[in-house]
C-alpha cells in the first residue's frame, strides 16, 4: 500500500489528481500540496520520521510548471538525500521529459490524466517500492554467515529492459510512454520546437530543440549536419560530393550537409573510420 503526495498548484488539477490516486486500492493515502514550498516540508517531516514513521512518503506526484520552485528544482533538491521518496511527474508539457528521466523519475504522465495511464504509473511505483522492502537473497559466492539486506531503490528507473534513462529517451504515443533506445536512433529532424526521431522502426516526434539534442548527444556520437538534421555517426553509410554539394546516405534517407559543417563532418568521418 502506497502513500503517495500529490502536488499541483492549479486545485481543480489537484483534486482531480488525488481522486483518481484515492481511488486506487494501491493508495493507502493521499495527500496533497499546492506549493513546492509546502510539499518540501511535508517531504521533510517524512524524512525525519524514516521510511516506516506515520509521515512516511513512498511517492510524490509532482507538477512541473508551478509559482517559485519548479517540479524540476523540487527532484534537484531531493535528489541529495540519501532515501528520498520516489518522483512521477504530471504536467501538460512534454518537453521537460529527457529532463525528468535525467533526474530518476520513475514515470512521465501527460495532462489531461487518463485513469488507464495513472494506473500504469501506480503500478511502475508498486513494483519499485516492493522491490526496495524486499530482503536479498544470499550470495552463493560469498560467506556463509552472508545476511541479507533490503535491497535500496534502483539508481534509475527501469524503463524498459537492458538501459538507463540516459541511454534512451521517452516518447508519447496514444498516451503510452515508450521509451527508445538512443543507439537505435539513425538521425534527427527539426521539426520547429520539435525533433523526429527516426529509427529503422519508424519515427517518433518529442517536444524537444534539436539544439538541445545536439549538446546531450554529442558523446554519444551523433554530428549536427544542417540546421535541420542530427545524424548517428555510425549511422552513415555513405558520403557523397557532387558538384560543390555534400550528402550523407543514412539507410534509404539522403540527408543535404550545409556548406559549414562540411569540412568537420568529413573530418569526423576519417577519424572514425582510423577508430
Amino acid at each position: 500500500m502506497l502513500r503517495v503526495l500529490a502536488v499541483d498548484d492549479e486545485k481543480p488539477a489537484l483534486e482531480e489528481l488525488l481522486y483518481l490516486l484515492r481511488s486506487d486500492s494501491r493508495i493507502k493515502s493521499a495527500e496533497g500540496a499546492t506549493d513546492a514550498t509546502e510539499a518540501l516540508r511535508r517531504i521533510g517531516r517524512a524524512l525525519d520520521a524514516g521510511p516506516d514513521g506515520d509521515d512516511g512518503i513512498d511517492v510524490v506526484f509532482l507538477d512541473i510548471h508551478m509559482a517559485g520552485l519548479t517540479g524540476l528544482d523540487v527532484a534537484k533538491l531531493l535528489a541529495g538525500f540519501a532515501r528520498p521518496p520516489l518522483i512521477v511527474f504530471v504536467t501538460a508539457h512534454e518537453g521537460f521529459a529527457v529532463q525528468a528521466f535525467d533526474l530518476k523519475a520513475v514515470d512521465y504522465v501527460l495532462k489531461p490524466v487518463r485513469r488507464e495511464r495513472l494506473a500504469e504509473a501506480v503500478r511502475r511505483v508498486r513494483d519499485l517500492v516492493v522491490s526496495a522492502r524486499e530482503p536479498r537473497q544470499p550470495d552463493p559466492a560469498g560467506p556463509a554467515a552472508h545476511t541479507p539486506v533490503p535491497s535500496p531503490p534502483p539508481a534509475v528507473a527501469p524503463h524498459a529492459p537492458g538501459g538507463t534513462a540516459a541511454e534512451q529517451i521517452p516518447v508519447e504515443l496514444g498516451g503510452v510512454t515508450r521509451f527508445v533506445p538512443i543507439d537505435d536512433i539513425a538521425y534527427v529532424e527539426a521539426q520547429g520546437d520539435y525533433a523526429r526521431l527516426h529509427t529503422e522502426d519508424g519515427s517518433h516526434l518529442v517536444r524537444i530543440p534539436l539544439s538541445t539534442l545536439e549538446e546531450r548527444w554529442a558523446s554519444r556520437g551523433f554530428v549536427r549536419i544542417h540546421r535541420s538534421h542530427l545524424v548517428a555517426l555510425a549511422r552513415i553509410d555513405e558520403l557523397r560530393l557532387d558538384a560543390g554539394t555534400t550528402t550523407v546516405r543514412v539507410g534509404s534517407a539522403e540527408l543535404a550537409v550545409s556548406r559549414r559543417h562540411a569540412r568537420q563532418l568529413r573530418e569526423l568521418l576519417m577519424r572514425h573510420a582510423r577508430g
